[in-house]
């Protein structure tokens, strides 16, 4: 029955308004917040002479993406999992179809065809997608794991993520198809697959990556462009290295560097302010935070990623069914292999992969899945710690 103006609620009514932020891990939320408030702010600052004539440019897109992120957290946060898991391959296909269009239909950027446009929006369907593969893994393993042989079921995982993947890093993207194999991988890890496993793995992708890079090329065939080679061989050597990538390591490093312990603020940034920085906004965003404001502001960055992890992995080992703690292992996952290569990449230990750095890189689609993702989790919290309504 509704209130009526000047009664007082219900003990129902309240019951209900206080269910909808009981159990809510304020530490994630508190911490995705902060993060993506601060991305927001280093956006505009880094980007004010970009675009000629507009300043806010890029920061008023990326605080209309914040919001509409927010918006998508509180709705997937109160998602049933159980239920949505009866139309899982009904997600999967929409998956697979959404990268596949990109192909034929996408819109193109930086050599790259990753993106559907919609009018003004522009929807980059494979960022979506690694919320959407950690779902369906999870549930591919929870169905199958007590039916099906080990070997078999690693097999199936391996399939069920190629296939997008693959696509994916036809577009060219290989960033965002290494996510997905991240994902799948820590789902499988958790889920307690046998190590040799992992090792078998390891060794494809060795030898994969020697074929490619080194062997097919001296034969005359080469599968991936000059640009992805140099992105994946820059860092070993990026001094010798005259590619666009060599430049772009070599540029990060010196704004890196030039921040010193406090930085150098925002006006003083040379390195972002005057354009010497590549892509300031996106992959090299970290960059950008180091040298406004230093060792002190990177390191506090890094301690706040730290404590988004922490609290994914509280959340997974508490979740209260196994298709939600393989859920969230995906998606602890996503997050800290995309940290963890990001940061790797502005400092020249990883290779240039193209991959965002969470919550803090200028993006739609990538702002969208980030905050989508912490609603996931929060959302398993949640009921975590929520009442058993079938309980006695």
């Amino acid at each position: 029955m509704a209130t009526l103006p000047g009664q007082v609620p219900t003990r129902p009514a309240r019951a209900r308004a206080q269910s909808a932020l009981t159990g809510i891990d304020w530490w994630l939320l508190g911490a995705a917040l902060a993060v993506s408030g601060f991305g927001v702010y280093v956006v505009k600052v880094a980007t004010e002479g970009d675009v000629p004539g507009d300043p806010g440019y890029f920061f008023t897109r990326q605080v209309a993406y914040a919001l509409i992120g927010l918006v998508a957290l509180f709705f997937v946060l109160r998602l049933d999992l159980e239920r949505l898991s009866r139309y899982v391959w009904t997600l999967y296909a929409i998956l697979v179809a959404s990268v596949g269009v990109v192909l034929v239909l996408g819109s193109s950027a930086r050599g790259s065809t990753r993106w559907i446009e919609f009018g003004p929006i522009r929807l980059q369907p494979s960022e979506l997608g690694k919320v959407v593969i950690a779902f369906v893994i999870a549930v591919v393993v929870v169905e199958r794991i007590k039916s099906m042989d080990s070997a078999r079921l690693s097999l199936l995982v391996a399939g069920v993520t190629a296939l997008p993947a693959g696509i994916v890093f036809l577009q060219p993207d290989l960033g965002t198809a290494l996510v997905y194999a991240a994902i799948a991988l820590a789902i499988l890890w958790v889920a307690g697959q046998p190590i040799t496993h992992f090792i078998l793995f390891g060794t494809v992708v060795v030898g994969a990556a020697v074929l490619v890079l080194y062997l097919m090329p001296a034969l005359g065939v080469n599968v991936l462009q000059p640009y992805q080679v140099d992105r994946l061989t820059s860092f070993v050597d990026s001094g010798a290295d005259r590619s666009a990538t060599g430049y772009q390591l070599e540029q990060s490093k010196v704004a890196i560097g030039s921040g010193g312990a406090f930085g150098k603020g925002p006006s003083g940034a040379t390195q972002t302010i005057n354009d010497f920085l590549p892509e300031h906004h996106t992959d090299f965003i970290f960059a950008v935070v180091a040298e406004m404001f230093g060792f002190l502001g990177a390191g506090l960055l890094i301690a706040v990623y730290l404590i988004i992890i922490w609290r994914a992995i509280v959340i997974m080992r508490g979740a209260p069914t196994e298709l939600e703690r393989l859920l969230a292992a995906g998606i602890t996952a996503m997050f800290a292999f995309e940290v963890f290569v990001n940061i790797g990449m502005n400092v020249g230990i990883m290779p240039i992969t193209g991959i965002p750095l969470p919550f803090m890189s200028y993006g739609g689609s990538h702002t969208l899945t980030n905050l989508v993702a912490v609603g996931v989790l929060l959302g398993i919290a949640r009921r975590s710690r929520l009442p058993d309504p079938r309980g006695a």
